[in-house]
């Protein structure tokens, strides 16, 4: 344990917070990477805080896990289309499973709080491969357009069936009849309630028009996705579900009395109240109870080391290289910066389409440490991080930002409770303040675990937590800035500090490493502040006057130097002149820092003075050096230097150690000693040819090629962009149109088969796609006949590289080549590599 750290008791049934760090990341890449998503954003947090004084332990017994993402829709498919009569209602993907009963409550009320047995039968089992053919499905249907057979769809989440169905039918404006039996199941012997509650995954329910069942059906045998047509609409406006194993209907109600008068919400906060009348003013604004600037005890060193060491502000890495963050063919900023690839950019960022300069950018913030003393502000904080961080973005206009907003709180307790409204009040007022819609989000009020030690009853609930996540359209993704300090010398590092000097340290990471309580917290006090900063930004951004940028957060603006020094394994002097050095350099108040020329400050400051920021904002705090140092004056004095190396290898030291408990401690022990090569050069391109801007052509003819794919690959869209822009002719060919003879490798002049995780994501699945064509005499002719021919190529990728390597029988000249054995950190590894291209009969 770190030095900060205090044992706090949990009970026997639930995970140690370790092991869910090790493991929990390991299954969310999985399940990511199996389905095809790239992870580009995230965070990693721990906080245990226990008050004496109140006997109120604060922590995440219950974890977080954020998931989200985003996507484009055609303005035609936005809305759910009105239901008429006799249009076929569709579960689409797994089978009902005894699994996730009583989910949806168990995610509003503390753990513990009813019987260990329910909590376990909460739980939920997942399947990507389903969910990967249901999304082909989806996207099958999508890309027809006005043909498109889909009229409604809901997902099946909480409360599952129980509360998809109804609320896909009464959005339709209609009634329905629904079969129980009908569904697909993998379990007979389960009753009524347990078909129509359990929450298991990867499942949707939809609204086909009766017409359109039989091509709708098709589409979902060729993607090999579980679909049943379980009832049909109806004028009744009632909801009526029959069970035909003992001729009842378990549900027979009209769909008003479900949907149509569901009484509002309300909380009653008398705790709220009773502050205010106490106190004499608002929560939001609450006196501050001390305002310590220095460190009790912990020389700056030992401050240094451990705010680097804290996860919340270390190296990510271990969580980030586990996840493919190149699938789609869109992404243009994932998490690593440089030539280092260092984990520490603001923002994602992908292209609209393959080829577009236009895209989107996502972001996120969270500052749930600051609750325990001041919960709006932490809300308020939130939004700022998600709003300076997605800043880095070149994005027209702060009103193009959305976001969603992913409530977290342990809703039982009368203060969390109030806290919890307060929080959504700032929030919300901040949105509208600064124009910025809240469209989206989600909540789980179950954010206590309560135990009994023997006589003693035991509780660790956590702060009010908000997650944003902030959208945007995105104008330039070349234009997207980066913390990669530039090497240059004659330039300056100018720090927008929204906290006006104030430098409150209250939630910060100091005061987690120093175990200080009661400081007080950040805020932002003036949004209008954040709204001049995004638009200065913006402005400096497209006139190119930005050479790096990044955020304060955790950890502060020292922090915030450091990454971007090491992002660009470039040393720095940080200036400092307050007269309290460390909550100068530690406090969390949002602002960023911009690298600039020296002789485009004078200019850069003009511009952000337009824009609305006074000149007290703008401070001036370091300049690169030629050292590979990090160096501290305070008023003129040096106090503090350090090698870049060494700080870096600090920084790191938490993700060593994770790869080094979870994968194979040589290769993290290997990746850590490699950050002391100073003279690693880090990775370039040097192309020998000029990259022609259209693919060469005999006469007018473009190429067949096969793009092929099995279930649970998902690198073929990617794949057709790149052939087609190569100059081919590209055709989707299922391994399912192969085995029904609906396409032929006869007339294709190249076979390319595609990335992804065909038959799970375990080494040697591709295998499984060989054994489909190696063990059918048919194919297998059909797959020798093409290979042999003089005039055809193939190629495989990934996944398909695997399958290949297991066609070497069959396939000319391949008796040489290699098995495909695990590799030595034992991990899915999403790196960048640097690979040279010789010379080759192909």
């Amino acid at each position: 344990p770190q030095p900060w750290e205090r044992g706090v008791d949990k009970p026997d049934h639930i995970a140690p917070a370790l092991d869910i760090m090790l493991e929990g990341p390991i299954g969310a890449a999985s399940y990511n990477n199996e389905f095809g998503r790239p992870a580009l954003a995230g965070y990693f947090r721990t906080f245990e805080q226990a008050d004496a004084a109140s006997g109120i332990t604060r922590g995440y017994h219950n974890p977080i896990m954020l998931a989200g993402g985003y996507g484009v829709i055609r303005p035609r498919h936005v809305n759910k289309n009105p239901l008429p009569a006799g249009c076929k209602i569709v579960v689409l993907g797994g089978p009902a499973m005894l699994i996730g009963l009583g989910g949806g409550a168990a995610s509003s009320m503390a753990a513990g709080a009813s019987s260990m047995e329910l909590d376990f039968a909460s739980v939920q089992r997942d399947n990507a491969e389903i969910q990967r053919r249901c999304q082909e499905v989806i996207d099958q249907c999508w890309a027809q357009g006005d043909e498109n057979p889909i009229l409604s769809i809901h997902d099946v989440g909480a409360g599952g069936l129980s509360n998809a169905l109804p609320e896909l039918v009464y959005q339709g404006k209609t009634g329905a009849v629904f079969d129980l039996r009908a569904l697909h199941s993998a379990d007979r012997g389960m009753s009524p309630m347990e078909l129509w509650c359990n929450e298991a995954q990867e499942r949707y329910v939809l609204a086909i028009a009766a017409a359109d069942a039989q091509r709708f059906g098709a589409i979902c045998e060729r993607e090999r996705a579980p679909h049943a047509i379980i009832g049909a609409t109806n004028d009744s406006g009632r909801l009526v579900v029959a069970d035909r194993h003992n001729g009842t209907n378990p549900v027979d109600m009209p769909l008003d009395v479900i949907l149509g008068k569901t009484p509002g919400l309300s909380f009653e906060v008398q705790i709220y109240a009773k502050r205010q009348n106490q106190q004499g003013t608002d929560f939001k604004h609450a006196p501050a109870r001390s305002r310590q600037g220095s460190v009790p005890g912990i020389t700056l060193d030992e401050t240094i080391a451990r705010v680097l060491q804290l996860p919340a502000v270390a190296d990510k890495r271990f969580l980030v290289t586990i996840g493919d963050r190149s699938v789609s063919g869109l992404v243009t900023r994932d998490q690593m910066v440089g030539p280092w690839q260092t984990p520490v950019a603001d923002c994602a960022v992908t292209a609209a389409t393959f080829g577009a300069r236009t895209g989107e950018a996502m972001a996120l913030g969270e500052r749930p440490s600051v609750a325990v003393d001041n919960a709006p502000a932490s809300g308020q904080l939130a939004v700022a991080e998600a709003l300076t961080n997605i800043c880095a973005g070149r994005i027209l206009r702060l009103e193009d930002v959305a976001l969603s907003a992913n409530w977290m709180a342990a809703a039982g307790d009368p203060e969390e409770k109030a806290a919890l409204y307060a929080t959504v009040e700032a929030v919300s007022a901040l949105a509208q303040q600064l124009r910025i819609p809240i469209p989206v989000g989600k909540d789980s009020m179950s954010m206590s675990v309560a135990w009994k030690d023997g006589d003693s009853e035991k509780r660790v609930s956590a702060p009010v937590s908000l997650n944003v996540t902030a959208y945007a359209p995105v104008a330039d993704t070349r234009k997207t800035l980066t913390p990669q300090l530039r090497r240059v010398e004659d330039s300056v590092l100018l720090l927008i500090d929204l906290g006006m000097g104030k430098n409150r340290l209250g939630g910060s990471a100091l005061a987690q490493v120093s175990q200080q309580t009661g400081l007080a917290a950040p805020d932002l006090d003036d949004p209008a502040l954040l709204a001049a900063c995004f638009n200065g930004v913006q402005l400096l951004n497209e006139t190119g006057y930005i050479l790096a940028y990044h955020d304060r957060s955790d950890g502060g603006v020292f922090i915030t130097l450091c990454e971007m020094a090491f992002a660009g394994r470039c040393g720095l002097d940080i200036e400092v002149d307050d007269d309290d050095l460390a909550a100068f350099l530690f406090n969390e108040e949002p602002g960023v820092a911009l690298q600039v020329r020296a002789e485009h400050l004078h200019t850069v400051r003009e511009t952000l003075l337009r824009c609305g920021l006074p000149e007290t904002s703008l401070v001036e705090v370091a300049r690169p050096n030629g050292k590979r140092e990090v160096r501290i004056i305070h008023r003129n004095r040096p106090v503090y230097a350090a090698g870049l190396d060494q700080l870096h290898q600090l920084w790191s030291l938490t993700t060593y150690h994770m790869q080094a408990l979870r994968d194979n401690p040589h290769c993290a022990r290997e990746e850590f000693e490699a950050l002391q090569d100073l003279d690693d050069p880090g990775l370039s391109c040097e192309p020998t040819y000029r990259l022609a801007r259209s693919a060469p052509r005999a006469g007018n003819a473009r190429p067949a090629i096969g793009i092929l794919r099995e279930q649970g690959v998902n690198g073929h869209v990617e794949m057709a962009a790149a052939f087609d822009r190569a100059g081919f002719d590209c055709i989707d060919i299922n391994m399912n149109d192969l085995l029904n003879r609906t396409a032929s490798l006869d007339n294709l002049s190249g076979l390319v088969a595609c990335g992804g995780f065909s038959y799970g994501d375990v080494l040697g699945a591709g295998g499984g796609w060989a054994k489909s064509i190696l063990h059918n005499d048919r194919l297998r002719d059909e797959f020798e006949r093409f290979f042999n021919r003089p005039d055809s190529f193939g190629l495989g990728v990934c996944n398909g590289c695997q399958m290949l390597s297991r066609l070497r029988s069959i396939i000319p000249g391949a008796d040489d080549w290699p098995d495909f054995e695990r590799n030595r950190s034992e991990q899915f590894e999403s790196r960048v590599v640097m690979v040279e291209i010789t010379d080759s009969r192909s």
